[in-house]
């Protein structure tokens, strides 16, 4: 039975009120031919805030499936989808900014949950502390203003505005809550929800695709959509001496219905390291 057997023709829930259906949608109705769905008067806020008034209960993961069981709850579906991300440092290379997106895929009439990801550093996050228009503009515009919104907080973290995407609100803003006019500062930061911010919005594309990769993979034992790699083993034989290296050399695959399992070698189509890469060859 193949994913469309599976999905075909079913009403599938989108659990967002930031317009994530925008690129979700037609990835999930090419390849999974669903009847989209959005629930309506739905807050998601409640399940936590980049801004930070709200703060986000679980993991990304738990946020993710709370946020989608309310979806399905709401709208009386049984399949749907939600999205959510997390942004901070690069773990290796601090300095960078970093955007993991995970989306969530649940089957409840199969019993079944599959998750997609992506993580990188395409991202505009950041924050400065500022202490006039000009510089919050100026910063603004280095995280692509207008095409991208910012938010205003004041120094202890209070939210004043969100979802500015225009220099005469940005100013009118700043003026009217007398920012700048004292030597304390205030901040700008990114507006990292979705309808907002287009390279964010990327990113949840993109992670849409590799959660519908998965799912068009199906179990060679019980034909469960989502059999993905769940494992990687390491030992790819250097060119030269054919000991081991740190590259990988097989993926294991795996179904989570009837926990069948298959071992893949040379996933890249690679099957020798270069001995630049060997800790025998090159210490």
């Amino acid at each position: 039975m193949g994913e469309n057997e599976w999905f075909g023709e079913r009403k599938c829930v989108v659990a967002t009120m930031h317009q994530k259906e925008e690129v979700m949608a037609p990835i999930l109705k090419r390849e999974l031919s669903v009847e989209i769905v959005l629930p309506k008067d739905f807050d998601t806020d409640m399940f936590g805030t980049f801004a930070g008034d709200v703060e986000r209960v679980g993991d990304q993961l738990e946020a993710a499936r709370n946020k989608l069981h309310k979806a399905l709850e709401l709208t009386g579906c049984d399949l749907g989808i939600a999205s959510e991300g997390s942004f901070g440092p690069h773990p290796v290379v601090p300095f960078l900014p970093f955007n993991q997106e995970l989306v969530l895929f649940i089957d409840k009439k199969n019993d079944l949950e599959v998750v997609g990801f992506v993580a990188n550093t395409d991202t505009n996050f950041g924050s400065k502390e500022v202490k006039s228009f000009k510089e919050a503009y100026e910063f603004a515009v280095s995280k692509y203003f207008p095409e991208h919104g910012v938010i205003l907080k004041t120094m202890d973290g209070k939210v004043i505005a969100k979802g500015i995407v225009l220099e005469e609100k940005l100013k009118e803003v700043i003026e009217e809550m007398g920012l700048g006019s004292s030597e304390e500062g205030f901040f700008v930061e990114t507006d990292m929800r979705a309808m907002y911010n287009p390279t964010r919005m990327k990113n949840i594309e993109l992670a849409t695709m590799n959660l519908v990769n998965k799912l068009i993979n199906c179990c060679p034992s019980c034909q469960t959509p989502g059999f993905e790699v769940v494992d990687r083993k390491k030992g790819l034989p250097c060119e030269y001496c054919h000991r081991p290296t740190d590259l990988i050399k097989s993926d294991l695959w795996g179904c989570k219905k009837c926990l069948h399992q298959e071992e893949r070698e040379y996933p890249t189509g690679v099957r020798f390291a270069d001995p630049s890469r060997c800790n025998y060859c090159n210490p």
